[in-house]
């Protein structure tokens, strides 16, 4: 970026430096499994009412985006029909009523191409925007993911999505790893543990931003179609 093209997003620790060149919106894992009774998150005993409340905020998220006329890049934790990308510490641990790959009401859990997988109807992606689909936590794992911010000429990443402490911090972490500047959308963001949310917007501050930024969705949107 020159100093010309530099914009600022008021933002915690400190303003966020942008481009519109290179600036994008990822939005982690807002899918059915997730979000919906018969899911996987409601098989763990989770109350999916919590992660369901964002879903205006960040439909307003990425509806400024698209008029911005910036990328938009949507992910989905799902695995193989067959699970070989499912590792067995991954599928046994804990003690849900239904384990990834077992038939739900949604079909079977977190498996690609099922119902229960699908991103909710109110945040589907439209023609052109890319869909990641991961086997991990984070999005860089097993993925295209990488070559896609690439092709796209990316480096300052807008997270939104579920959850914040871990598919959206993993991702945030494994960017910031890899030199991307990465702003949390703080309301466009939920936990089914409101303490683990607020845990992990601290930690990502904590330290001059040493994972990253935090703010509310109007501030991002306020600074991008400034």
């Amino acid at each position: 970026m020159t100093d010309n093209d530099i914009r600022y997003i008021d933002a915690r620790p400190f303003a966020f430096p942008f481009s519109r060149d290179s600036i994008g919106l990822v939005v982690i894992d807002m899918q059915r499994d997730f979000l919906e009774d018969g899911g996987f998150g409601a098989s763990l005993g989770n109350d999916v009412s919590r992660l369901r409340a964002i879903v205006p905020t960040v439909s307003r998220l990425i509806e400024g985006f698209r008029a911005a006329g910036l990328p938009v890049i949507h992910t989905r934790e799902c695995h193989r029909p067959d699970l070989s990308d499912l590792p067995p510490a991954k599928r046994d641990r804990g003690n849900p009523s239904l384990r990834i790959g077992e038939e739900g009401p949604m079909g079977r859990l977190l498996v690609a191409g099922e119902p229960g997988t699908e991103i909710v109807p109110a945040l589907r992606p439209i023609a052109g925007e890319a869909v990641i689909d991961k086997p991990g936590k984070g999005a860089f794992y097993h993925t295209d993911f990488g070559p896609l911010l690439q092709q796209l000429g990316l480096r300052q990443l807008v997270f939104a999505g579920v959850t914040t402490e871990v598919c959206v911090q993993t991702t945030m972490r494994e960017a910031n790893d890899r030199g991307y500047d990465c702003l949390l959308a703080t309301d466009a963001t939920e936990s089914y543990f409101q303490h683990f949310k607020d845990a992990a917007i601290e930690m990502i501050v904590a330290q001059g931003g040493i994972v990253g930024w935090a703010c509310e969705t109007d501030t991002i949107l306020e600074a991008i179609h400034a």
